[in-house]
């Protein structure tokens, strides 16, 4: 059962500073619930403001796409399992994904894996080193998550349907780079609107600046969120 459409999408906070993101959390009020901290928070004390969001009854996306040795790996989930969070992204290498999978057993705490940064392109994946396209990296990527019983992937919404076909109905599709009509595309090269990301089998929207950067964000955020309503009546 998919979740409510409020908890669908997820606000990214891509700001400097606890304040900043206290204030925006304040101004986007009950139009979101579900809220990301990457590494530019997690690192200005991002990590005790994720636990007073989870003593407020909001969710958390722990962006810190851990990757590090087996044993590493594994003692920072054990920590991250201790906040509270709900989604942590580690990357989709096997050691790691075991690790983190081992770590956080017993917990509700969900592994999400990063195939390939959605700010890449096939000249990029090729740049990195990887032989192939940046789609046969993606799902060979995505099968090795699957086989190791991930609990979803981060994807492009154009990764999204392929990506169902590999991983199945029940493990979650996670998208960023999701922008609604009219909103620039920042660095982003694989972007899709709220309506046509759900339509195409997205379970949660990852979105930032749209809302971040609005003059009123919890007006963008509404509006994403009734994005979302209309491709669940489709």
């Amino acid at each position: 059962m998919k979740p409510p459409a409020r908890e669908r999408l997820i606000v990214a906070l891509d700001v400097p500073s606890v304040s900043e993101a206290e204030r925006l959390v304040a101004r986007v009020g009950d139009a979101a619930c579900f809220y990301k901290i990457g590494y530019q928070l997690a690192y200005a004390g991002g990590l005790g403001f994720a636990q007073e969001l989870v003593r407020s009854g909001r969710k958390v996306f722990l962006d810190l796409k851990l990757h590090d040795i087996g044993n590493t790996v594994g003692k920072g989930v054990e920590s991250v399992v201790k906040l509270g969070v709900t989604f942590l992204t580690v990357h989709a290498y096997p050691q790691t994904m075991s690790a983190a999978l081992e770590a956080r057993r017993g917990s509700p705490l969900k592994i999400i894996a990063v195939t390939i940064l959605t700010s890449y392109n096939d000249d990029d994946v090729t740049a990195a080193g990887y032989a192939g396209t940046l789609v046969e990296q993606v799902r060979r990527k995505a099968g090795q998550a699957r086989d190791l019983g991930i609990d979803g992937l981060v994807c492009s919404a154009e990764e999204a349907a392929m990506l169902r076909e590999v991983i199945g109905p029940e493990r979650l599709l996670v998208t960023p780079g999701i922008r609604p009509a009219g909103a620039a595309t920042g660095d982003q090269k694989r972007i899709m609107t709220p309506l046509a990301a759900i339509r195409a089998g997205a379970d949660h929207l990852v979105v930032g600046r749209p809302i971040t950067e609005s003059p009123d964000p919890k007006a963008v955020a509404e509006a994403i969120v009734a994005e979302i309503r209309a491709a669940e009546t489709d």
